[in-house]
This record gives structure tokens, C-alpha cells and sequence, in this order.
């Protein structure tokens, strides 16, 4: 009985190393470069608040803001209200004690096709151009996408983005795969932080274009890319609580979109691991 035993775990061994090196063969030869960011030529202005074309700014130029918020939406005609209601009474609030400091609420509109760019630019003509602009994408990219297509025209020294992609309420079958998608995170690409997926982060105006512009991933799986560059380049990194409350309506499909990520999550791995992306050492970053 031993000896099959033995034998068993032998071949379940060579099995599972084949399959590996199979699975790794396959994301070592499907492996693409840095999603091209082309712009279409409608995609290279904003309008104001008076509704005349202007060219959207460059993350090369200077700084003009001390804090750029990025809203990545999709189809979000009915809840970006309730988010941009209470952000900008908030950054106004704040403007209003502290003259000094400056914002940008930048809405990237994914490829909606509902009436989210329409919806935010209410805001542009009541707050004016200089605090909220509306980009609007001729296709959808998904949040990482979107949110690289924005990086070339963020103004800030620093920036938050905030996601609409949030699970309302989440029954025991979401709670299981939500746990199994943190364990693969720490166990396949992200060590020390809790949360990978939680859609409030900042970043410095250095931070965020190194990170970015190394970024491979443009979907749901985006954020642990991120902060696996981060971590690779060794940029300090900190969670804080926040007061979060989620708003239903989420375009996360948990089984389906979850398989998704954790497909990116192993592939994520495997293309650094064998040297299908690379990531170039730099002087450390503050």
C-alpha cells in the first residue's frame, strides 16, 4: 500500500510541475507589451465650462494643483451624483479654511453608454473647468486603463482616485471568493497590505507616473500590478482607515469577474517571474 501511495504522490508531483510549466509557457508566449496609450483625436480636449474645446494638459508640465481626484466611471448616470455631491463639498469646504490649497476633480468617462459625461459635466459648468473636467474615452479601457489615459493630463502634486466598482453587500459566496482572491494576492504577488482592491488611493505626482507608466494590467486586476511596481521600486506604502460607504449598483459580476482576476493574478506572476515584463531599478523614491 506504501509503495502506491508513494507512487501516486510521485505522479501527482510530476503532474503538477508540468502543468506549471505548461501554465508558464503560455503566459511567457501570450505576454504584450504596455498597452498602447493612443489617444483619438476627440479624446485629446475637454470642454469647459462654457462648452468650447480646450487641449487637455500634460503630466510633464508643472504643477498647478496640490490635489487631483480621478473618478473612473462606467455607466455611473445614477450614482456619480451621491459621489461628487459629498466630494465636493467636501474639497470645498476645506478650499474655504485653507485658501492655499487647490483641487481638480477629473471624471473619466470609460466608454459609457448612458449619460455619464453628460451627468458630470453639470458639475464642470457649476464649479468651473479649473476644478472639474470631464474626459470622455471613445471605447472602453477599463479602470486601469482609464485611469492611464488620465495620467497624461493630471495637473496635481499629488492624487487620489476614487473607483465606483464597489461590491454593495456581499453574501457568504462572495465573502469565500473575496478570501481566496486575498490569499492568492499575498501568496502569488502583494505581501503586507490587507486590502489590494479598495478603490481610495493616493499617490504623489512621481509616484503615480512611475508606477503607471509600468503598468500592464487594465482591468478588475490593475490595483495589484500596481502595488507590485510599488513594491519592486520600493515606494513606501501605508493603508489608512477611511469612512467608506458603498453605494449598490456595482458592475462587479463576483464569480465571473473574479476568475478573471485571479487568471491576472497568476499570470501577473509568472510573466516577471520568467522575464516577460521587466521592471528597470531606478534611485529609491520618496
Amino acid at each position: 500500500m506504501a509503495p502506491l501511495l508513494l507512487q501516486l504522490a510521485v505522479l501527482g508531483a510530476a503532474l503538477l510541475a508540468a502543468a506549471l510549466i505548461l501554465i508558464s509557457f503560455v503566459a511567457f508566449i501570450t505576454a504584450t507589451g504596455m498597452p498602447h496609450l493612443h489617444r483619438h483625436e476627440q479624446e485629446k480636449f475637454f470642454l469647459n465650462a462654457r462648452g468650447q474645446k480646450e487641449a487637455l494638459p500634460s503630466i510633464c508640465d508643472s504643477p498647478t494643483k496640490q490635489l487631483s481626484v480621478v473618478v473612473p466611471s462606467y455607466n455611473e448616470e445614477k450614482r456619480l451624483p451621491v459621489m461628487m455631491d459629498e466630494a465636493l463639498s467636501y474639497l470645498e469646504k476645506r478650499q474655504k479654511q485653507d485658501p492655499m490649497f487647490t483641487y481638480e476633480v477629473i471624471v473619466v468617462d470609460d466608454g459609457s453608454k448612458d449619460q455619464t459625461s453628460e451627468v458630470a459635466f453639470k458639475y464642470c459648468q457649476k464649479y468651473g473647468s479649473d476644478k472639474v473636467r470631464v474626459i470622455t474615452l471613445v471605447k472602453n479601457r477599463g479602470k486601469g486603463g482609464a485611469i492611464r489615459m488620465d495620467q497624461m493630463a493630471i495637473a496635481c502634486g499629488s492624487r487620489a482616485h476614487l473607483e465606483k466598482e464597489s461590491i454593495a453587500q456581499r453574501s457568504y459566496f462572495r465573502t469565500l471568493l473575496m478570501y481566496g482572491f486575498h490569499f492568492l494576492v499575498w501568496f502569488l504577488c502583494v505581501k503586507g497590505i490587507r486590502d489590494t482592491q479598495c478603490g481610495f488611493k493616493l499617490l504623489t505626482r512621481e509616484a503615480a507616473s512611475r508606477t503607471f507608466s509600468s503598468l500592464h494590467i487594465e482591468r478588475w486586476a490593475f490595483d495589484v500590478e500596481l502595488l507590485y511596481i510599488a513594491q519592486f521600486f520600493k515606494i513606501p506604502i501605508a493603508e489608512i482607515a477611511v469612512n467608506w460607504t458603498e453605494i449598490e449598483g456595482s458592475k462587479l459580476v463576483p464569480f465571473w469577474s473574479w476568475l478573471q482576476m485571479g487568471k491576472d493574478l497568476l499570470f501577473i506572476r509568472l510573466r516577471y517571474l520568467t522575464g516577460a515584463w521587466r521592471l528597470e531599478h531606478t534611485r529609491k523614491m520618496n
